[in-house]
């Protein structure tokens, strides 16, 4: 099995960085650290919303009595983030010149989230309960998810075209040990990590001393704050545009032209399939990398969608499942990030994928004891008046596998990093991440038909049992890099 793609730079992509470097050599020496800033910045904006949707809603919708089948079923929420592979090609192509290949897309999106948080924040929690308003919630959310997963295909293809530039300029760094790409993935596992502390666990806490208007509404207000650095970044002095050749030409500086409109046949759409998509099935060795992108998060959609309501049927309260779990686990992200780019300097990345997604799956383990202890006390040798050592045991089970799962997702979008050619850096690196959700979203809405079905000890088992198999195309595809 052949080595990962070394992607040579096409004429187009040389001139166009020649020129680059020529208008400000200065640049790369303050770049690194201002990207940092505004990739901290432009995740963190993304991870307020998703914070509420995926750390705060399942807690909320169970404290108002809504069943485990309708909180798995919010799982559909997240489906544009599978599926925007789909339209990362637009946003890769159409752009204002003099705005910037991605600032065209971030800016206004950011502004209409922070516009569809504000309006969530006008419904009536204690009306969650019925169906009409549920369901009103979920259109809403949705919409919010289908512009988070577009502003996501924007802000990653800004963080792999910039880091692709960081790293030319010092070709003697080794393609599986590249500084940069570490400190850029963790700069955007801890932005969102943080935003998703304040839009998840910290609106959990405030939620019982403000009113639900005024935390959505103070939730909105941050998302317009953050949208000011991005603002101010001046993407085109840092990142040469680079068209390929198969690609229109930019008019008057200005925008991208529209190709002529052709007849849609099968035909047509099996040529647009295989050149935007074909480069993920070309040989051997990315057929293997694809079978990793599929089954990585399996283990997490199963398992990650019914922790926060197991928690509130052991009687935590919200607020302290905002403390204890929402904000330590993301805490405890925050270190797994950090602790992830350290290693990532000292370790070729494709062994440090490996060994992060396996610590994930281990302590995956961890709510099988939690769950038991809660379910069955008395296989552990409590009796029911021990639930509440349970208690603990969920904080910290829940700390630590946020701590690997951080780690396990640096080294991943690491990687993807390495597999995502420069011109089309936001469709390939998109495509890969809706990869990874393809299988884990579908394990997210069955979730609670699980659990229900089973119990949360079967659930969890049943997770960890599932992580397992899912080592093995790691494995494999490990055995490409020895090769």
């Amino acid at each position: 099995m052949a080595s990962p793609p070394n992607l040579n730079s096409s004429p187009s992509e040389e001139k166009a960085l020649h020129n680059l470097e020529s208008q400000n050599e200065l640049t790369t020496d303050k770049a690194p650290y201002r990207l940092m800033a505004v990739l901290l910045t432009l995740y963190f904006a993304q991870g307020l919303p998703a914070g509420f949707i995926t750390q705060a809603l399942p807690a909320i919708l169970r404290e108002y009595e809504v069943s485990l089948q309708m909180i798995g079923l919010s799982g559909f929420l997240l489906i544009p983030w599978a599926l925007k592979f789909l339209w990362a090609p637009v946003v890769d192509k159409y752009f204002v010149t003099k705005w910037g290949r991605s600032r065209s897309w971030i800016l206004p999106l950011q502004l209409i989230s922070a516009g569809i948080v504000a309006v969530v924040g006008l419904f009536n929690p204690h009306q969650l309960s019925s169906a009409n308003t549920l369901w009103a919630i979920y259109g809403l959310l949705f919409l919010l998810s289908l512009i988070g997963a577009t502003h996501d295909v924007a802000a990653d293809g800004l963080a792999t075209r910039s880091l692709t530039s960081l790293i030319r300029n010092n070709p003697s760094l080794p393609a599986v040990k590249n500084p940069y790409q570490g400190m850029g993935n963790a700069a955007q596992v801890i932005g969102y990590r943080i935003g998703l502390i304040l839009g998840g666990g910290v609106l959990l806490l405030v939620l019982g001393q403000w009113s639900w208007r005024y935390s959505f509404f103070a939730m909105a207000a941050l998302i317009v704050l953050n949208t000011l650095p991005i603002w101010r970044y001046p993407e085109n002095k840092y990142i040469p545009i680079i068209v390929s050749d198969s690609e229109p030409k930019t008019v008057n500086n200005e925008d991208i032209s529209h190709q002529s409109k052709a007849p849609l046949t099968l035909a047509s759409v099996s040529r647009y399939i295989q050149e935007h998509y074909g480069y993920f099935w070309q040989d051997a060795h990315m057929r293997a990398w694809l079978t990793v992108l599929l089954t990585f998060k399996i283990v997490d959609g199963v398992s990650s969608g019914m922790v926060k309501p197991m928690m509130v049927d052991m009687g935590i309260s919200t607020a302290s499942i905002g403390l204890w779990a929402s904000v330590l686990g993301s805490v405890a992200s925050l270190v797994g990030a950090a602790l992830a780019a350290w290693l990532l300097k000292r370790m070729a990345h494709h062994n440090a994928l490996i060994a992060f997604n396996a610590l994930q799956v281990a302590t995956t383990a961890l709510y099988v004891g939690v769950a038991v202890g809660f379910e069955h006390p008395s296989w552990l040798g409590f009796d029911s008046q021990a639930q509440s050592v349970a208690f603990w045991w969920a904080y910290a089970a829940n700390a630590i596998e946020h701590l690997a799962g951080a780690m396990a997702l640096v080294a991943m979008l690491t990687m993807i990093m390495h597999y995502a050619r420069h011109d089309k850096a936001g469709s390939d690196f998109t495509t890969q991440v809706c990869l990874l959700t393809v299988f884990s979203g579908g394990a997210h809405l069955i979730s609670g038909f699980i659990a229900a079905q089973v119990g949360y000890s079967g659930h969890f088992i049943l997770s960890v049992a599932l992580g397992c198999l899912c080592l093995l195309p790691l494995i494999y595809w490990r055995k490409g890099f020895a090769s």
